[in-house]
């Protein structure tokens, strides 16, 4: 008999609507293939709905704070019930894009020039720019471009929130070019992809509404530049001591003057909506939807 599988989506993050889609879409595939499938809309009692339910296996399809920054993963080694995706630590690095840029620059992946602003020590009178424009303002510890901001000259004014946010931000020079994201599973690269989006870059609308982005995979790109890209998602994966399946997303800069290829994130939870970019991936190595789901139910463990 299959496992019994608690599919763990909603939370508390401003990505609980994407984090519902992913959820019932992953539900749903493993029903497909013959898994026993709780559905659980996490809430602040959470150990108490594991309790209840008594899963063999998480399968963790929460997205944004609380889901992917390491704190359920500390709930789900707790209750020593294994969960799928990456553990504690590289949950908790990956999630703080500061922290994790200063991982993958030792690890010799490129950077974007950054810094970190907290709004209540920022300069009162909000006279300059903090950087020279182009720069994209982001929020630290949020996912799926949640709150971000381009500037992109100074004839723009100050961002607001720059003025006024409840997150931590990080301001970092916006990297020009071309767009491209690969995925981690099984322990090897997946094929790149290029994501041309409808806005200047890939922001919250272009990812999940039908229309705001194409997506090439496998990207019209070299060898060498496809080799790079590669290898690069994978150092990254594991320089943060990740598991399970990954995404990281990149630039290219391909001016005389441009920065070259430039890690943008990495995000230890993708997305598992009708949109996202890993399903894409993988499929063109003729893996199913419903085959990708049941691999990382099968990879599931606990002290990842």
């Amino acid at each position: 008999m299959k496992k019994h599988v608690a599919v763990i989506m909603g939370g508390w993050s401003p990505e609980r609507d994407i984090s519902l889609i992913s959820g019932e879409g992953c539900a749903k595939a493993l029903e497909a293939s013959n898994y026993q499938v709780s559905r659980i809309d996490a809430g602040r009692n959470l150990v108490e709905q594991l309790q209840d339910v008594k899963p063999d296996v998480i399968f963790n399809a929460l997205h944004g704070v609380g889901g992917e920054d390491g704190v359920v993963q500390g709930v789900f080694e707790l209750l020593e019930i294994p969960y799928t995706h990456s553990g504690v630590m590289a949950s908790a690095l990956a999630m703080d894009k500061i922290q994790a840029k200063k991982v993958f620059a030792a690890a010799g992946i490129s950077v974007a020039p950054d810094m970190k602003i907290f709004t209540s020590n920022f300069s009162s009178d909000f006279s300059e720019h903090p950087m020279t424009p182009p720069y994209v303002v982001k929020p630290v510890n949020q996912g799926s471009s949640v709150g971000i901001e381009l500037v992109k000259d100074t004839t723009q004014d100050i961002p607001a929130i720059l003025k006024n946010s409840e997150w931590p931000l990080m301001v970092e020079a916006f990297v020009p070019g071309r767009e491209f994201s690969c995925a981690i599973w099984q322990g090897k690269p997946s094929e790149v992809m290029e994501i041309r989006a409808s806005n200047d870059f890939y922001d919250f609308d272009a990812k999940y509404t039908e229309g705001g982005s194409t997506h090439i995979v496998p990207a019209e790109i070299s060898a060498d530049i496809r080799a790079a890209i590669q290898a690069q998602t994978l150092t990254a994966h594991d320089a943060l001591g990740c598991k399970g399946v990954t995404r990281t997303d990149f630039r290219l800069d391909e001016r005389d003057d441009g920065y070259g290829l430039i890690i943008l994130e990495l995000n230890t939870q993708p997305g598992m909506t009708p949109f996202s970019l890993v399903p894409e991936m993988v499929a063109c190595e003729g893996v199913s939807y419903e085959e990708l789901v049941s691999w990382m139910v099968e990879d599931a463990s606990c002290q990842r």
